[in-house]
C-alpha cells in the first residue's frame, strides 16, 4: 500500500529529530540516502561515526536493490522473471540463486493460504492493471480463461536452479513479496558493512529496522490506519512491517478494480481493512501482509499463530480493529510507548547493543 511521500518523510524526520535531540552525547550521526527503484523510493537511514562509511554502505545496498529490480521486475523487458515468463512454459530453465529463492518463499505462501497468496496470478492482474486504465471490465468469459492460466501447483522448482511451468499461459508476478525479499538482501549488506543502526523503507509499505537508534529500544513505525482514529505503532528492532491495503476507489474511478487480485475469484479483492504484519523478515512480512488482506482476520489469526514470531493488525475505516500475535505486540490508541515490547532474539539483541 503505497503511503504519501509527505507523511513518510515527516514521520521519519519526527522520530529522528526526537532521537537526535535525546543524545546529543553520542558519537553516531543520522545519515540518510534514497532512490527511485522499483516503481517507489527506497530510503535507508544510518547511524555511524563515519559519513564516508555510512554513504557507502548505504549506496551499496541501493545498488543491491537495482540489481534485483533487474532480476524481479515484471515491467522490465529485460528482466530475469520477464524472460522466464517467455521462456519456461513445459521447459525447465536455469535461473539465478535470487529468481530460485524468491519464487521458493513464494510458494510456501501458497501452500500456507491454500492458494490465496499465488505470484502466478500475473495473467489476472495484467487484465486487471489494463481495466485500471480505462479499458473495458473483463467479461466472464475472458476471467475464467484467465483464471485457468493460474495456479501455484503448475510451477515446479528443480533443485539447484531450474523452474519449469506446468501450462502454456503462466506468468508469475512477484509484486507481493519482491519489495520484501529486496529489502532483506538491503539489510545483509548494510550488516556486512558493520552498520548496526539503519532504517529501511520501502515506499512506506514495508520496514526493516537494523538494530535501534541510540538511546532507544527500537525504530518506532506508524501504522496504516484508514479511520485516523486508532494510530497504530510498533517499535522494530530487527524485524519488519509490511502494510497491504486495496486501492482506494477514490484513486480508480472504478469501483469494480483494484491491484490486490483474489486468484480464487479471478477479481479485485473486495475489503474494508487495510493490514500490517510484523515479522522477522521483509519477505516474510511483505508476503504474510498481502495474505492475512486476502484471507481476512478470522482464518488469519491461525495463519499467524502458525508463522511465529509475527503480528498482524487489520483496521477498518470504521476504526474497527483485529489484532493477532505469535509474539511482538502493536501498540494501538490508549496505550502508552511502552507497551510496545519487541521478543525473542530481537529483543536480545537490541538490548546489548545499548
Amino acid at each position: 500500500m503505497p503511503w504519501s511521500k509527505a507523511i513518510v518523510a515527516g514521520l521519519l524526520l519526527a522520530a529522528f529529530t526526537a532521537t537526535s535531540a535525546a543524545a546529543p552525547e553520542l558519537k553516531a550521526s543520522l545519515f540518510h540516502k534514497d532512490k527511485y527503484i522499483m516503481g517507489t523510493v527506497f530510503e535507508i537511514v544510518v547511524y555511524h561515526p563515519s559519513s564516508d562509511h555510512a554513504a557507502q554502505a548505504m549506496e551499496e545496498a541501493l545498488q543491491e536493490i537495482v540489481r534485483l529490480d533487474g532480476v524481479m521486475s515484471n515491467y522490465k523487458t529485460d528482466s530475469e522473471l520477464s524472460r522466464l515468463n517467455r521462456t519456461a512454459h513445459f521447459r525447465a530453465q536455469v535461473v539465478s540463486p535470487d529468481l530460485y529463492r524468491v519464487i521458493e518463499e513464494s510458494l510456501s505462501f501458497s501452500r500456507l493460504s491454500g492458494g490465496k497468496f499465488d505470484v502466478t496470478v500475473g495473467p489476472l492482474v495484467d487484465r486487471w492493471k489494463a481495466a485500471l486504465r480505462g479499458e473495458p471490465v473483463p467479461p466472464p468469459a475472458e476471467e475464467e480463461k484467465l483464471r485457468a492460466c493460474v495456479g501455484f501447483e503448475k510451477v515446479e522448482l528443480i533443485p539447484p536452479n531450474q523452474i519449469k511451468f506446468h501450462s502454456p499461459c503462466l506468468q508469475i508476478d512477484l509484486g507481493a513479496i519482491g519489495k520484501g525479499y529486496a529489502v532483506d538482501r538491503a539489510v545483509e549488506i548494510l550488516r556486512a558493512r558493520d552498520i548496526k543502526s539503519a532504517l529501511i523503507d520501502a515506499g512506506g509499505s514495508t520496514f526493516y529496522g537494523v538494530g535501534s537508534p541510540p538511546g532507544h529500544a527500537g525504530w518506532l513505525v506508524h501504522l496504516r490506519d484508514p479511520s485516523n482514529k486508532i494510530d497504530p505503532q510498533v517499535m522494530l528492532c530487527e524485524n519488519s512491517v509490511s502494510t497491504s491495503e486495496q486501492t482506494p476507489k477514490s484513486l480508480l474511478g472504478n469501483e469494480s478494480a483494484g491491484h490486490i487480485i483474489d486468484p480464487e475469484k479471478g477479481a479485485p479483492l473486495r475489503t474494508k481493512y487495510a493490514l500490517s504484519v510484523v515479522a522477522k523478515t521483509g519477505t516474510v512480512s511483505d508476503a504474510l501482509s498481502t495474505t492475512l488482506l486476502l484471507v481476512g482476520p478470522e482464518k488469519g489469526r491461525g495463519l499467524v499463530e502458525g508463522v511465529g514470531d509475527a503480528a498482524a493488525i487489520w483496521v477498518s475505516s470504521e476504526g474497527q480493529t483485529e489484532i493477532a500475535t505469535s509474539g511482538p505486540r502493536i501498540l494501538t490508541e490508549g496505550n502508552s510507548r511502552s507497551d510496545v515490547s519487541v521478543t525473542g532474539s530481537a529483543q536480545k539483541m537490541c538490548m546489548a547493543e545499548k
